[in-house]
């Protein structure tokens, strides 16, 4: 097994991770990506391929900076940025997301998103739930739930993929497929997911070379195939050597294939740690439009490090850029594609931060309100929803839970999330949310 480690990630629970790649044998017996895709089978192939691509800012960014500026504010609340307008008229969001307001028409801003805890972890905003009082084997993630509910588009391309770094500590990385079982779970190419997507004997240097290892991998299909041992495998084992040894998934991952022009439109981020955390880089964004459009239908992305406990508006200025223009690619690329009626985007992190900048120039965590942006789906865009008082802290205007949200979501994958049951290890029929309807604002 040959680990590849990445950076060190360190939050404000001074608790340290890292993102590693593990590359390791294929496993064509016990419970593995056979299963994954028997399940899938058994839960049913639909025909459609709508889609949501969900881009998680862990450590809660800072909304009032972002998308909800108070002017009005004393200057300990309201700090440094300015406001601008955006190509809708009344909208006006921050200086430094000029690409974000010039295709404002395009989105959708939530201002009054509440039910947060004051809990760094990527439950809620992957589960809906609140992570407390949970069934046996706990709430699925949004990803795990469409795989179950609407399987594969395409047996050589997962339906829930995962291209977040796994942090080595729960519960930054809660969020899992809980009780529907590990064969739901996301599908991590670069990480310590399912670590039968790999080959024997790939080196760092061919790993590097993308022509050479998509050329072992046509070498590792003729060798089976000549052996026979494909005609020897069941129906879901060949499956899965389709998926390992299909060219779609590693042409999806393999951004270097998309036109230069739209590559540059992406950028490549920052490769430099930002705070104590990973590179932000903003090639993600085009992987996972690849991703979706190869035939997955739920893509998450961590981007970023949002834990502004010290120098907000410092760090919330290097930052926001890049997010500015890995979204705006990422959305503009959505319509000149004609994605933009299929792929759902959404945008947030788990809670908002306080109004009231702290001694050390921070903002701190503050889960009464937050923020998030949204994109394609069909939905109504060119708005923004709710509001916030005067200092940015409470929602004083259309209060937007996250479970409205993944409602909105799974409306748009055709799933009516209130007739919609999963059932748990008990036996007991689940309703995918509690009682909530998408945003009437967006549908």
């Amino acid at each position: 097994m040959l680990t590849i480690y990445g950076p060190k990630a360190r939050f404000c629970d001074g608790v340290s991770r890292r993102n590693f790649l593990k590359i390791g044998a294929l496993g064509l017996g016990g419970l593995a990506l056979p299963q994954l895709l028997e399940v899938e089978s058994q839960a049913g192939i639909r025909r459609s391929h709508k889609a949501v691509i969900m881009i998680y800012l862990p450590g809660g960014p800072p909304h009032q900076d972002m998308f909800d500026l108070k002017l009005d504010a004393p200057l300990e609340i309201r700090g440094e940025f300015r406001p601008i307008s955006t190509n809708v008229p009344g909208i006006q969001i921050c200086e430094h997301l000029p690409l974000i307001a010039g295709m404002m028409d395009k989105l959708a801003i939530l201002r009054s998103v509440v039910g947060a805890r004051d809990e760094h972890s990527d439950f809620q905003c992957m589960t809906g739930r609140l992570s407390r009082d949970q069934p046996p084997g706990g709430w699925p993630s949004f990803g795990a739930i469409v795989s179950k509910l609407q399987g594969s588009t395409d047996l050589a391309v997962p339906p829930f993929v995962g291209l977040e770094p796994r942090m080595q500590h729960r519960p930054y990385n809660a969020a899992n497929p809980g009780f529907l079982g590990a064969q739901h779970g996301s599908f991590k190419p670069g990480g310590e997911g399912k670590s039968d997507m790999i080959l024997n004997g790939v080196t760092l240097e061919r790993l590097a070379d993308r022509r050479t290892l998509l050329s072992s991998f046509d070498q590792f299909r003729r060798a089976v195939d000549s052996s026979g041992l494909m005609e020897g495998l069941d129906a879901f084992n060949q499956q899965a050597l389709g998926v390992l040894t299909s060219s779609k998934l590693l042409e999806a991952l393999d951004f270097q294939k998309e036109d230069k022009r739209i590559i540059e439109r992406y950028g490549k981020g920052d490769p430099k740690p930002h705070g104590d955390a990973a590179p932000m880089l903003t090639e993600q964004f085009l992987v996972a439009r690849r991703l979706v459009e190869a035939g997955a239908r739920v893509v998450t992305v961590a981007f970023g490090f949002w834990d502004y406990h010290g120098n907000n508006h410092k760090h919330a200025k290097a930052d926001l850029p890049l997010l500015d223009r890995g979204v705006t690619a990422l959305v503009q690329d959505l319509h000149e594609r004609g994605l933009d009626k299929d792929v759902s985007v959404v945008v947030w992190g788990e809670f908002g931060r306080t109004p009231t900048i702290n001694k050390d120039a921070g903002r701190d965590h503050w889960p009464k309100v937050s923020c998030a942006l949204l994109a394609g789906g069909g939905m109504r865009m060119g708005q923004a929803i709710g509001a916030t008082d005067r200092l940015g802290g409470e929602a004083n205007e259309r209060p937007v839970d996250f479970q409205e949200v993944f409602a909105t979501l799974y409306h748009n994958l055709g799933i009516d999330a209130n007739k919609t049951t999963i059932t748990d290890l008990s036996g007991r029929p689940r309703y995918l949310v509690d009682g909530y309807q998408p945003i009437h604002e967006l549908i």
